[in-house]
């Protein structure tokens, strides 16, 4: 159990924790699948390149696959799928027969009311990840120093302690990020353009992938702190005082009190 412990609380396996949470984040934070839905919009009119899906029109070239047909209910929309990210958003282009993405910012479908959140949000994920690149420094510093100047090692371990500090701070920061997206998301679905109205919407593989890194983060945390606790702190070189608080014997004037013998 005590093998065990130690590997947990060992610097090696900090920096691996750190470097996987890293990575898992920038890859969460560059996708845009936080969130994957469809919209209900109507059927645009049928063209000279848009045969399918459409709603005919007289007088339209090639209008041999056409049908024409009263529609009713459902039948006059179409659902194509959106995929959305902190950056940019993505959306099925129903104005073409072919299967093609058009993509625009995610920033400029906030509503106005949201725009200083979705900013403070975006600062917010740079931060993190900002403070999860400086971790992974200071813990590859620490384990350089203890590898070739071991005579050193009480500068890598307040290397260690800062380390600590920096990634509990990335992934509280990082926390607080994530939350915000989703509410500004959800505000933008209820509040947002009439071009972007989902349906239907759910969360997507970059949203657990952000929230894996982040337990990750805040795992290496812990552990780099406990770490640095248990050899500094509680095991490290103490300071002693003549002085005690408990005793009279301020200035070592009085000799030591003899041994208390019980009586019999």
């Amino acid at each position: 159990m005590m093998a065990f412990l130690k590997r947990v609380r060992s610097p090696s396996l900090s920096f691996f924790q750190t470097v996987v949470s890293l990575l898992l984040s920038t890859v969460a934070l560059t996708s845009s699948f936080w969130c994957t839905g469809r919209q209900k919009v109507p059927k645009p009119l049928c063209t000279a390149t848009k045969f399918k899906r459409c709603i005919p029109v007289p007088g339209v070239s090639n209008t041999s696959n056409i049908q024409f047909f009263w529609e009713t209910g459902d039948d006059r929309f179409v659902f194509p799928y959106f995929h959305t990210g902190l950056f940019i958003i993505c959306e099925e282009n129903i104005y073409v027969d072919e299967w093609e993405e058009k993509c625009r910012w995610f920033y400029s479908l906030t509503p106005e009311s949201e725009e200083a959140m979705i900013w403070l949000c975006l600062t917010l994920e740079f931060m993190y990840v900002g403070l999860l690149l400086v971790s992974c420094l200071l813990l590859s510093a620490q384990l350089c120093i203890a590898a070739w100047f071991p005579s050193t090692l009480r500068w890598g371990q307040m290397l260690n302690a800062f380390a600590a500090v920096f990634t509990v701070l990335g992934g509280l920061l990082g926390m607080v990020g994530h939350m915000m997206f989703m509410q500004v998301f959800q505000t933008t679905v209820s509040m947002g353009p009439e071009d972007f109205k989902p349906h239907s919407y759910g969360y997507s593989w970059a949203f657990y992938l952000v929230w894996l890194a982040f337990t990750m983060c805040m795992a290496a945390g812990v552990s780099t702190l406990n770490n640095y606790t248990k050899k500094v702190l509680m095991v490290g070189p103490r300071s002693s005082s003549s002085l005690n608080p408990c005793s009279f014997n301020f200035m070592g004037l009085l000799p030591p009190a003899p041994y208390y013998t019980p009586p019999n």
